[in-house]
């Protein structure tokens, strides 16, 4: 496909001058008003279907290219329109952690602005970086506000690193009975002190519960040690950063995480000292209890 956007109706014009007929005489044949036609010939008005077959009809050009031409000119077009929209992107990409991202291999390496925009879309499932403000998925990251440094957009592609990782999860669909069964075993794994096998065997423990594990460094300014979402009604999912002490910190925000996980509404994305709404807070207090008690 070519980058050059090149209306069908320069075509159709040859087509019309080899044929010695007249915008007008053409609208007459085909029914159309006479500034409908030189619309189309200048590219203002799309070649519909319906005109497609009049064209082929009249001039002899069959009707599937005309379409044909008519779909690569618009998005063409549509194309030209993006990388402006892209252009204009460029100023809050800084905002993001790109290089963070990248270390994960889930965007690629690259200095130039435009293509980190690009990659940046890829990676948060958006059309505009402008629009994920507005994503369910990332509005808890938006509302987060443990201090006023924290940078919501680190937050959100946290968030969203944490969901591709776990997309790649396999394990078994949610059992709540299962994973009430294990928490004793998940327990005594408290005294393991190498980091790699710890998570070796509490991934598959969890695996085994429907819980995806994933443990990724925190990002810059989310000042976040574990999260805990749904992904569907049989798959649940705890992040953690390693923020702070690993036997402090870790077991802690474990624990809390799956107290949310066991106890509360599969809709809603739980972050460490999230929104101060009243029935959030009121979660979280029995989120601490269950760790304490469990």
């Amino acid at each position: 496909m070519s980058d050059l956007a090149i209306p069908p109706g320069e075509y159709l014009e040859e087509v019309l001058e080899e044929m010695d007929i007249t915008q007008a005489e053409l609208a007459r044949r085909m029914g159309r008003p006479p500034q409908a036609i030189n619309e189309i010939l200048k590219g203002g008005k799309a070649i519909t279907p319906e005109t497609a077959l009049q064209l082929e009809q009249v001039v002899g050009v069959p009707a599937y290219f005309w379409s044909s031409l008519e779909s690569e000119y618009r998005l063409v077009k549509a194309k030209e329109a993006d990388a402006k929209n892209a252009e204009d992107e460029i100023k809050v990409i800084s905002t993001y952690p790109y290089a963070e991202i990248a270390k994960l291999g889930l965007v690629a390496k690259t200095k130039k602005a435009i293509e980190k925009v690009r990659e940046l879309r890829k990676f948060f499932g958006v059309s505009s970086l402008f629009h994920i403000t507005a994503v369910k998925a990332y509005e808890p990251a938006f509302r987060q506000n443990e201090r006023d440094s924290v940078s919501h957009e680190s937050l959100a592609a946290w968030l969203r690193a944490g969901h591709i990782l776990a997309s790649k999860s396999n394990m078994e669909p949610f059992d709540k009975t299962k994973l009430q069964e294990l928490l004793p075993v998940i327990r005594k794994l408290t005294f393991e002190t190498e980091p790699g096998k710890l998570l070796t065997q509490l991934s598959a423990m969890l695996a085994k519960c429907g819980i995806a594990l994933i443990v990724i460094p925190h990002f810059s300014k989310t000042y976040i040690s574990g999260a805990t979402y749904w992904m569907g009604k049989h798959k649940a999912v705890v992040m953690m950063s390693l923020r702070g002490s690993w036997s402090d910190i870790f077991w802690f925000s474990l624990l809390h995480e799956i107290g949310h996980i066991l106890l509360h509404d599969k809709r809603i994305t739980f972050l460490e000292n999230g929104t101060k709404n009243p029935q959030y807070l009121m979660q979280e207090s029995e989120a601490d209890t269950f760790l304490r008690t469990h």
